[in-house]
């Protein structure tokens, strides 16, 4: 892999979890820690202030376990996805941001906050989430298999408008009834990863 140091010998490593895709930290490496990262595969940096090499978790024990690293289109910055061991800012958090490390799945994690603020608050006669989880779990099961009917009835026709409206209306049914057994999406994704091959 070509990699254009700068004038001190450095190139930036953005360190990204290799799952959750959260931007964990950035540091630097010169050509030697970027070979030994590849050869032991922890992730190591060019210490500035300590002028040395400087492998992420040799005190504290959170390494950084390099998947891959990646060069950006110009050749001087490195993309290096990792499974981190704990949190990986030395303050104790996730990442240097202050954030927290979870898998989302952008919008449909916005939207099972949602379903779970209506569940909480069950009592807002204003909201069909709410009324939903006031009636129960068997109402729940029941729009869920009311709403598969559905789509497979119009998956037989061709209109995709339709289509994709009555799979929208299984998948925001199906959250609902997730959340009503206390699941998420990341607890499915946990299954299916679990079976792959």
């Amino acid at each position: 892999m070509e990699i254009k140091y700068d004038e001190n010998g450095l190139v930036p490593a953005i360190i990204q979890d290799a799952k959750t895709k959260t931007v964990l930290m950035l540091g630097y490496m010169n050509e030697e820690a970027y070979l030994k990262t590849n050869t032991t595969k922890k992730v190591t940096f060019y210490s500035r202030s300590k002028q040395r090499l400087w492998t992420k978790g040799e005190e504290s024990g959170n390494f950084l376990n390099l998947v891959a690293i990646k060069n950006d289109c110009d050749n001087d910055s490195l993309l290096v996805t990792v499974n981190p061991v704990g949190p990986t800012c030395h303050t104790g958090t996730d990442n240097c941001w202050g954030e927290d490390n979870k898998q989302t799945f952008g919008f449909l994690t916005e939207l099972e906050q949602t379903i779970a603020d209506r569940k909480a608050n069950q009592d807002n006669d204003d909201s069909y989430v709410a009324s939903l989880f006031r009636k129960g779990i068997n109402k729940i099961a029941q729009k869920v298999g009311e709403e598969a009917v559905e789509v497979v009835i119009e998956a037989k026709d061709d209109n995709d408008d339709l289509f994709l409206n009555e799979s929208a209306d299984l998948l925001f049914h199906y959250l609902i009834l997730l959340k009503a057994k206390g699941f998420g999406l990341n607890d499915i994704e946990q299954v299916l990863l679990d079976r792959k091959k």
